[in-house]
């Protein structure tokens, strides 16, 4: 026995062999493929209903039809979303693939390239997301509250360049 403890079980602890290994490696496999495909259809979801969303405003007789290709951030993000369902499709298709043949990943390189892919893919849909957003305030509140806000942002700016000088 170690000092340590290492290599020693409390015998408390559960210890897989053998098959259980199988078992578990099947089960995380197939918990990503459920996982891959519903990122896969919810991309496509919020591509096709953003993308076919229109509105109707009557202002006296005329009427003014919006569409999502009217605001550029809405446009980023039905191309996030289409990028997003692509990439998770091929994932997919990847994941199928590697449960029929029965391989497990063991390439170092190719697991940090779809945990990188996944990340990018990540913040792609949050940037998108946030542009939108952000998009939707200012539509929303209107030219006025953005320029108090550039009025704020402008003051800020000052106080900054008394404080710091000509570094600034």
């Amino acid at each position: 026995m170690s000092y340590l403890g290492v290599g020693v079980s409390p015998g408390n602890v559960p210890v897989y062999h053998g098959s259980n290994v199988k078992v578990i490696d099947r089960r995380v496999r197939l918990t990503e493929l459920v996982l891959r495909c519903v990122i896969c259809g919810l991309a496509i979801l919020s591509a096709v209903l953003v993308g076919t969303d229109t509105q109707v405003k009557e202002i006296f007789t005329i009427q003014k039809k919006a569409k999502f290709t009217d605001m550029k951030a809405l446009v980023l993000l039905v191309i996030a979303n289409g990028l997003t369902a692509a990439y998770s499709l091929v994932q997919v298709l990847r994941c199928v693939l590697s449960m029929i043949r029965g391989s497990v990943l063991f390439s170092k390189p190719l697991a940090w390239a779809i945990f990188s892919g996944d990340q990018v893919m990540a913040y792609l849909t949050l940037a998108a997301v946030a542009a939108a957003a952000q998009s939707a305030a200012f539509a929303k509140l209107g030219r006025a509250n953005r320029a108090a806000m550039d009025e704020n942002l402008q003051y800020v700016w000052q106080i900054l360049q008394s404080n710091w000088g000509r570094d600034c």
